[in-house]
């Protein structure tokens, strides 16, 4: 029996089981595959407060550590459920069955992928999936954004900032954005639309060298030289196998008051998985900072 029981060794999940473990709880950590989940995929981080720059691993490391030596422990399996037996919480593993008094579930998100060869090997040698976290690492080079909506075209506009050419490749004969988006797309003289167009190929082996487009109605393919591609098709929630104890939204997203409270008392839902405007690391940290001091709570005067 835990007092707490973090699903997720991302930033939202280490820095609840940081803060759980100085307020003096039991905490079991249980992560699937990769800790610090997806800052892991950022060559380097300029944006989190305190350090002027840093890589995804060093930040993901650093976090694990001072996990560990606070005394929280971790498991390597894949959680496939929680469970609530009066005030217990079961969480179900493909390994065993855990118990606590209350579970954080911080099992974030993971970005839609082409899911073309080469695609995955070129993570952080070209292709990126955040415009925030690794734009300037572009700074005056070419670039393409994949998508055609909202947050396709805010990558676009920020990217503009920064690079000397900006392509916005969309599948559809339209942008789906906001029209006031759309109109500030338009408004950068070195953004480049090219609608009607798929995403066929992408080549490179060190790093990226060029990508190869398809037209949807003609079926004539072309290579297009860029030093960076931003996948922004959209983020998908893994959150289906938690809905018998935390309600989801209609995007799968976790609905969770302030406090990070599911509609489960003492289930918790942290970071990028809940429903919230703005998904990055300081928000995720900020996120299990609040869902660990809750729990801590919940379990000081509830239980």
């Amino acid at each position: 029996m835990y007092d707490i029981i973090v699903v997720g060794a991302g930033p939202a999940g280490l820095t609840a089981a940081i803060y759980a473990r100085r307020a003096e709880k039991s905490v079991l950590v249980i992560e699937k595959s990769t800790f610090g989940g997806q800052v892991t995929y950022s060559p380097q981080i300029e944006n989190y407060p305190g350090f002027i720059s840093m890589s995804g691993n060093e930040f993901a490391d650093k976090m694990v550590e001072q996990a560990i030596n606070l005394g929280a422990e971790i498991e390597m399996q894949t959680v496939e459920a929680v469970e609530t037996d009066g005030d217990i919480k079961k969480v179900i593993t493909d390994g065993g069955e855990f118990t606590a008094k209350a579970v954080i579930i911080a099992v974030g998100v993971r970005h839609r992928q082409t899911g073309l060869q080469n695609e995955n090997s070129l993570v952080g040698k070209g292709i990126s999936y955040c415009a925030t976290c690794d734009g300037a690492f572009y700074r005056n080079r070419t670039v393409a954004v994949l998508g055609g909506g909202n947050s396709a075209l805010q990558e676009a506009v920020l990217l503009s900032a920064l690079c000397k050419k900006v392509y916005v490749i969309q599948n559809l004969d339209f942008l789906t954005g906001e029209t006031k988006l759309i109109n500030k797309v338009n408004e950068k003289e070195n953004i480049e639309i090219i609608t009607g167009t798929i995403l066929d190929g992408i080549t490179g082996s060190d790093a990226l060298d060029y990508i190869t487009l398809k037209n949807v109605e003609t079926g004539e393919t072309s290579n297009l030289s860029v030093d960076g591609l931003f996948v922004a098709i959209g983020l998908v929630p893994d959150n289906e196998r938690f809905s018998g104890v935390a309600k989801l939204n209609d995007g799968g997203y976790f609905d969770s008051n302030e406090s990070c409270l599911t509609a489960t008392p003492g289930i918790y839902a942290a970071g990028d998985c809940r429903d919230k405007k703005v998904r990055q690391i300081a928000t995720a940290v900020s996120d299990g900072a609040v869902a660990a001091l809750a729990a801590c709570s919940y379990i000081d005067n509830s239980l």
